[in-house]
C-alpha cells in the first residue's frame, strides 16, 4: 500500500500537485501562501510562490510592483533612495531632495562628496580657490565678499604684512602709527614683552611698556624716588626743578598735603606755612 503524502495544514493529499516544503513539513501552495506569504507594500495583494519576493527594511514586493514613486521605472536591480517610506530612483530623489551646487547650481547626487559652508553646499569639483582655481577640499581657506580663497592666495592678493618681519598678517596683529604689526612682533624696545593687550607709550617712535618707560626716561618724585610717569592722567607737583606725586607733595615735619595750598623750602626740605614760621 502506498505511504500519503498530505498538506501538513489542509491534509489534503499532495500527490500529483505542486507543494512547497517548510521546516520539512509539505504544504499545498494555497495553505502556504495563505500561511506565510508576505504582502506586497505596494499591491497589498500576497507575493505567491511563483513570484520574485523583493525586500527592503522588513518590508516587500512583487517584482513588479518595485518601482519609483514617481517615474514609475523599475528599481529592480538599480541604486535607489527611500523618502517618507517610498521608494524612489536616484534621479527623482536628486531632483527633489538633494542640494544644488552654490556654483554650477546642478544637483549634488546621493552619495557623491559635497563641501558645506555656512548653509551653501558644493561639489568637491566646484569648491575651489577664486584666485588659483584649485579644489580646496580639506584645506584651510579664508572667505572674502562671497567669494573663497586658500590660505597662500589670500594672504598674496589681500593679506596686510607685519612691519617688522614683513610677512602676512592673516589673523588679529596691531595697528601702531597707522602700520600692522603681529601681536608677537609688537614688543617693548627695552624688555622684549609684547604690548598687545596692555598699555604702553612711545619715545622717538619706540614703543614701550609703562614700566620701561618709566625706568629710562620719567623723572623721579623727590620724596619717594619713584618714578613719576605722567600717563593716564596721573597728577604730579613740579617746583625748581624738582617733581612730586600729589600723595608724596606733604610737609617734611607734620606730613599735611600741600597740594593746592602755599608752603616754604627749607634746603631740600618742603613745609606747611605753620611748621616753617620758625625758620
Amino acid at each position: 500500500m502506498t505511504e500519503r503524502y498530505d498538506c501538513h495544514y489542509c491534509k489534503e493529499s499532495l500527490f500529483g500537485k505542486k507543494y512547497v516544503l517548510r521546516e520539512e513539513n509539505p504544504y499545498c501552495v494555497k495553505c502556504y501562501e495563505s500561511l506565510y506569504s508576505n504582502t506586497c507594500e505596494e499591491c497589498k495583494k500576497p507575493i505567491g510562490c511563483n513570484s520574485r519576493d523583493l525586500s527592503y527594511k522588513d518590508r516587500h514586493w512583487h517584482e513588479e510592483c518595485f518601482h519609483c514613486f514617481q517615474c514609475k521605472r523599475s528599481l529592480v536591480d538599480k541604486p535607489f533612495c527611500t523618502k517618507d517610506d517610498q521608494l524612489l530612483c536616484t534621479e527623482c530623489y536628486s531632483n527633489e531632495y538633494s542640494s544644488k551646487c552654490h556654483e554650477c547650481k546642478k544637483t549634488i547626487m546621493p552619495g557623491s562628496r559635497k563641501m558645506e559652508h555656512k548653509g551653501n553646499s558644493w561639489h568637491e569639483t566646484c569648491f575651489t580657490c577664486k584666485r588659483c582655481q584649485q579644489p580646496i577640499g580639506t584645506k584651510s581657506f579664508i572667505p572674502k565678499d562671497n567669494n573663497n580663497y586658500c590660505v597662500p592666495c589670500y594672504e598674496k592678493q589681500f593679506a596686510m604684512q607685519c612691519v617688522h618681519c614683513k610677512k602676512p598678517i592673516t589673523t588679529g596683529g596691531v595697528t601702531y602709527h597707522d602700520q600692522p604689526w603681529h601681536k608677537d612682533c609688537f614688543l617693548c624696545t627695552g624688555c622684549k614683552q609684547q604690548l598687545s593687550g596692555q598699555r604702553f607709550t612711545s619715545r622717538d617712535d619706540f614703543a614701550y611698556c609703562l614700566n620701561c618707560f618709566c625706568n629710562l626716561y620719567a623723572k623721579k618724585c623727590a620724596s619717594c624716588t619713584s618714578p613719576i610717569s605722567g600717563l593716564g592722567g596721573s597728577k604730579y607737583i613740579s617746583f625748581e626743578e624738582r617733581q612730586w606725586h600729589n600723595d608724596c607733595f606733604n610737609c617734611k615735619k607734620c606730613s599735611v598735603s600741600l597740594v593746592g595750598r602755599g608752603f616754604l623750602t627749607e634746603r631740600d626740605d618742603i613745609l606747611c606755612p605753620e611748621c616753617g614760621k620758625d625758620i
